[in-house]
């Protein structure tokens, strides 16, 4: 019974192996030119601050709304694809109906001008 998990094993051994030669590899043969810039910590678009209450652009948080609702459709599409052939028309109809507003939704988003970054 244990020999059933040696590919297993093998397959995990290779890809840690794999791993850890490719960020050592990396380490040694890439460029290191360390700046102020790239040693900066980098958050959130705007420069880091010292006080925690200060206060910052809106969008962040209505970019990240919008990701949260349109990433969710992906959620929903994929058990959807694999049980298609179980549901028929009227899941076909169904994920259409879901999509449109969806969509409708996007629409409405980009005509405000929601997406756009100035």
């Amino acid at each position: 019974m244990l020999s059933e998990y040696l590919p297993i094993a093998v397959f995990l051994v290779c890809g840690f192996g794999l791993g850890i030669v490719l960020l050592i590899a990396g380490t040694l043969l890439g460029p290191h030119k360390p700046t102020l810039s790239k040693n900066s910590a980098y958050e959130c678009g705007f420069e880091a601050f010292d006080d925690a209450r200060m206060r910052f652009d809106i969008r962040f948080y209505l970019l990240a709304i919008l990701f949260i609702i349109f990433d969710l459709e992906v959620a929903f599409l994929v058990p959807w694809a694999v049980v298609l052939d179980q549901l028929g028309m009227q899941g076909l109809a169904l994920m259409a109906t879901f999509l449109t507003i969806l969509t409708l939704g996007f629409v409405y988003v980009w005509k405000k001008g929601a997406l756009e970054w100035e």
